[in-house]
């Protein structure tokens, strides 16, 4: 049996002496005066990176989500669409602001929700739609826009995954009326925990700012609230970790692809497995490698797991459908537009991702991929 000498984790981040010295220096001088100097920094080096007017950093992915919906004023009553298969956190801001999300299909492709199922989920409660970029993929924005448009709903865009992905030459994260990225330990750029929100729109970007600081409007020195808010802030030390790495976004972006290159070379040949898509149009920054093998295999992504395991390999599972979920078990509501059988249920159960994080080298993709084919060629 082939097995890895040493562990080989799925995710990792790549930290260089910019992080550290940025870092340092915000311990020492992001005080007084220069509180916020390394967070604007670090907002206006992303948002130019992603081409947008507006960014704002924040303590996770998950407020800036919050935020988006809290903003346009989404609330009781209203219904969210969005996928059925992603990570939960996509999903829980529409509970927190008191909306019901209603769950669409994923396609067979990209995994990224399927806008013929978000169009046949569209009723006149429908306020918003949120898309996912899973895995680097990027969702059919073109078709999420048009439906967007012509039902007058917000369109959110969950970039978490795919900071430097690319759709029609555009950066993801700018595609919808706001997008959302997560700089959690495990994503392409890390400040540890945080995220950003990124809008185009003035006055969304106006509203985040009053709500993710307790209800002050930006500027206010007197404590005079004009709403309950939430308290939605990063640290200094957070945001010169982020600038440190947004200025290395380009090498960071290559990293991730070379990675992914090296597996495609060695698994690419393998009849029955699927790795990330890439269709024309688009670029995928392959945040986290991910294979799906067939069904004939006769290994759930538990199993295979399991069997990576004992080749002292980490590996990860292709998220649940959230419909499937205890979470969700008293929201049958959320999956009342599903079809009866979902593309997303085949591949959620029996796709993994595999390690890709910065410590990989081909010779530890080699040493994956063996295993990878020593582990399929003992189902047949």
């Amino acid at each position: 049996m082939i097995r890895a000498p040493e562990l080989i984790p799925v995710a990792g981040p790549w930290i260089t002496e910019r992080e550290v010295e940025y870092v340092t220096d915000a311990a020492r001088n992001a005080w007084f005066s220069n509180h916020y100097e390394y967070n604007r920094r670090f907002e206006e080096a992303f948002a130019a990176y992603v081409g947008v007017k507006h960014a704002v950093s924040l303590p996770h992915c998950t407020a800036a989500i919050h935020l988006s919906l809290a903003a346009a004023g989404i609330g009781a009553g209203d219904e969210v669409i969005v996928p059925d298969v992603t990570w939960i956190a996509s999903v829980a801001p529409v509970v927190y602001v008191g909306a019901t999300p209603i769950f669409a299909d994923i396609l067979k492709d990209t995994w990224c929700i399927d806008p013929r199922s978000v169009e046949a989920a569209v009723t006149p409660r429908t306020k918003a739609i949120i898309g996912v970029d899973l895995y680097g993929s990027m969702a059919d924005w073109s078709e999420l826009r048009r439906i967007a448009d012509r039902h007058n709903l917000l369109l959110i865009e969950d970039a978490a995954e795919a900071l430097g992905s690319e759709y029609g030459g555009r950066k993801a994260g700018s595609l919808g009326d706001t997008g959302v990225f997560s700089f959690h330990g495990s994503k392409t750029l890390t400040t540890g925990e945080g995220g950003m929100f990124v809008t185009n729109d003035d006055h969304l970007h106006q509203r985040v700012m009053t709500l993710r600081d307790h209800g002050r409007p930006p500027g206010d020195k007197l404590f005079l609230n004009t709403e309950i808010g939430f308290k939605y802030k990063m640290s200094a030390l957070q945001a010169a970790f982020g600038l440190a790495q947004i200025e290395r976004v380009e090498e960071l972006i290559a990293r991730k692809r070379d990675i992914f290159s090296w597996y495609k070379d060695a698994l690419g040949g393998v009849e029955g497995l699927t790795l990330n898509a890439e269709p024309k149009g688009t670029l995928n920054s392959y945040w986290m490698v991910t294979a799906i093998p067939d069904p004939s295999f006769g290994m759930d992504k538990f199993a295979l797991m399991a069997a990576f395991r004992e080749r002292n390999i980490d590996t990860r599972p292709f998220f649940s459908p959230l419909s499937s979920l205890p979470a969700f078990a008293e929201r049958p509501e959320s999956s009342a537009h599903m079809p009866e059988c979902p593309v997303g249920e085949t591949i959620a159960k029996f796709g993994i991702n595999l390690p890709s994080g910065y410590h990989m080298t081909k010779e530890k993709v080699r040493t994956v991929c063996a295993a990878m084919r020593d582990i399929l060629s003992s189902t047949s």
